[in-house]
């Protein structure tokens, strides 16, 4: 029997009989890789570990150190969970159950909810059958068999997948003791490799995510190869639901949503406050970057969708008017109206580039499946401009961008930003010609720029490719905030011209821009990432002046005017309760600065001074307090770092 040479990551080679397999090829690699090993690539396809090697190939091992071997994990902990569910539960139909960022789900058709009780009982028949130890296998059918046994089992949401799939797919199921899944893998080779996991909740879902179809039960849980990375995501998992930024935005006052306007948040004063502070210090930037800022409609005749080509891929997913026998809808996004005031005026190239900004709210059709929190609703603003430019200012125009990003991302304390390029979906508007020209365009520029970045396939607008801002969270989250997208469609569509230096017209290109995004979106985030403790300069209450008895409610109130005087927001608390309670109620607030008036202060004309979280930082005058939190703001306005173009 003639040997198969197989390549390694490294470069190094190994060479076994034709027909081992991989997992004979592990063991050749190294000791110890076989027990972390869970699947593999070969030729960049992913396979079990007892897939026969018949030709020269390359050979990547997939462990739980990488996300695509995370993925084999959780997708085999969620057969095991389908598998625990069937046993007790032999009237649940199965549906899907995909690995998801962390952690897994698989969605049954019960008719009755299942409770927590019987998650426990899921999990407890879940450790038995990892104890097991049972082997994993692979199985191709013709569709004729595969039919045939799915009907026999009673599964028909997984007949109908059979049907679904293109007539020249393999049909592949993966068998573990009597339970059977159709599947295309790979999967990790026996359930004992499945050590540490946990169910997590029960959520309604719709089969193929449509709510007209049946309600399904999808049950989420997480798994580890080691009990502390479980015990360790439980803790993540445990302060990021006290850092909930729903449950903030009660605790603090700060918005509210009401099903008179579902998906769509009210802001309390508070809120407000953040919200107003948060475009005020986007405009300062809008000025020392040369925006200039416009006022725009909401609602639009749907020829304006037409033209821009929202009509054909985003109609439904907005809302929509009839009215004068006309169909109409509020704008999800500013570009169109922004190409209408381009289109009003004459423009030389002395003239570009042209950046407009706008705060317009927008208004999306966002299913109620999907919206959660601030996170995602229907009603929203963002911090969104457009800039017309000649093909040469590109480069220029998203260097500045970048600049001015990162000086908000600074001022905001991320410090660490990724960056994604995203390329053409299948959805898209516009030649192959033209999106062939944006994405090397693009990709061009931020070569030129020296900015690292990763190429996210299938992720661009449908107008044209765009670059990602992502953020991670206090929790290490990743969050995309901002985007950079670079459209040679619009300014066709909307026969937008400029006229250059030889007088003849010429098209400019349309960037679409925005570093937060949505702004009710980004609050969500930031919530979350100070856990409600905002910064000084963006708290919705700065100081509370707190009196210990009525005889200093004249001071107090002095002192407070004094500080309003200064700019701040100023609260004041001369109830009749005890000091203690109220120092804690203005920790709870996460309000930054206290100032206690007592007897002793009043007479000295000062006051006692507490820092949210920090306590007591002693006795000072008024006048000092205000320099002490003037340059608490003034420390959080640092230097930002800019991205510098590669020489």
């Amino acid at each position: 029997m003639k040997n198969v040479r197989i390549t390694l990551p490294d470069g190094g080679q190994i060479e076994l009989e034709q027909g081992s397999t991989v997992m004979d090829a592990v063991a050749r690699i190294g000791p110890g890789l076989g027990k972390a090993a869970l699947a593999a690539k070969i030729d960049g396809a992913q396979v079990d570990l007892d897939h026969r090697l018949d030709g020269d190939a390359s050979l990547e091992v997939l462990t739980f150190s990488n996300p695509e071997g995370r993925e084999v994990y959780w997708h085999s902990t969620t057969h095991l969970m389908a598998q625990a569910t069937k046993e007790l539960f032999p009237e649940a139909q199965l549906t899907i159950g995909p690995p998801i960022e962390e952690g897994f789900y698989y969605d049954f058709d019960m008719p009755e909810p299942f409770t927590t009780d019987d998650l426990e009982r899921i999990e407890g028949r879940m450790v038995e059958l990892s104890q097991a130890d049972m082997p994993i296998r692979r199985r191709e059918l013709s569709r004729k068999d595969a039919r045939a046994l799915f009907n026999d089992r009673g599964e028909s949401y997984k007949v109908e997948m059979i049907d679904d799939l293109a007539a020249d797919e393999v049909i592949s199921i993966y068998e573990q003791g009597d339970f059977i899944d159709l599947c295309r893998g790979p999967h990790i080779p026996s359930t004992g490799k499945i050590k540490a996991f946990k169910l997590l909740n029960v959520a309604a879902a719709y089969w193929h995510g449509d709510e007209n179809n049946q309600s399904l039960q999808r049950i989420y849980g997480v798994s580890y190869p080691r009990r502390k990375d479980l015990d360790e995501y439980l803790e993540r998992r445990a302060e990021a639901e006290r850092r909930d930024h729903r449950k903030l935005g009660r605790q603090l006052e700060l918005f509210m949503f009401h099903p008179s306007s579902p998906a769509s948040p009210f802001f309390f004063p508070k809120g407000a406050r953040v919200y107003n502070t948060l475009t005020d210090y986007v405009r300062e930037l809008y000025k020392k970057y040369g925006y200039d800022e416009v006022i725009t409609p909401l609602i639009y005749e749907a020829d304006l969708w037409k033209t821009s080509g929202h009509y054909e891929h985003f109609w439904d997913e907005m809302f929509t008017i009839n009215a004068d026998d006309r169909e109409y809808a509020p704008k999800p996004m500013n570009c169109p109206s922004h190409c209408l005031m381009y289109a009003a005026g004459h423009h030389s190239y002395r003239d570009l580039p042209v950046r407009y900004a706008d705060f317009a709210r927008l208004h999306r059709h966002e299913r109620s499946g999907v919206t959660a929190g601030l996170m995602r609703v229907r009603s929203f603003a963002q911090d969104d401009a457009h800039i017309y430019c000649r093909p040469e200012q590109i480069g220029d125009e998203v260097n500045d961008f970048i600049k001015m990003l990162t000086d908000a991302y600074t001022m905001l304390g991320f410090d660490d930003i990724g960056i994604h390029l995203s390329t053409r979906s299948d959805k898209r508007a516009g030649t192959d010609e033209i999106w062939d020209h944006s994405e090397e365009t693009l990709a061009s520029v931020l070569d030129d720029l020296g900015v690292a970045y990763e190429v996210s396939p299938g992720e661009a607008a449908f107008y044209g490719p765009k670059v990602d801002f992502f953020v991670k969270d206090a929790l290490q989250r990743p969050w995309q905030l901002g985007t950079c997208q670079l459209d040679f469609n619009m300014p066709e569509l909307f026969d937008l011209e400029y006229i250059t230096e030889s007088g003849k017209p010429a098209r400019p290109v349309l960037i679409h821009r925005a570093m937060l995004g949505s702004l009710e979106r980004f609050l969500g985030v930031y919530i979350e990432h100070c856990a409600g403790a905002f910064p000084t300069w963006l708290a919705p209450v700065q100081v509370v002046v707190i009196g210990i008895s009525e005889h200093q409610t004249a001071y107090v109130r002095d002192v407070a005017r004094r500080l309003e005087e200064a700019g701040f927001w100023v609260e004041t608390d001369v109830r009749n309760e005890k000091v203690g309670y109220k120092i804690r109620e203005a920790e709870t607030k996460k309000i930054p600065f206290m100032a206690i008036a007592g007897a002793r202060e009043m007479e000295a004309g000062d006051v006692s001074v507490r820092r949210h979280g920090k306590g007591d930082q002693g006795n000072m005058p008024v006048e000092a307090l205000i320099g002490a939190i003037e340059k608490e703001i003034d420390r959080t306005v640092r230097t930002s770092r800019t991205v510098q173009v590669a020489e």
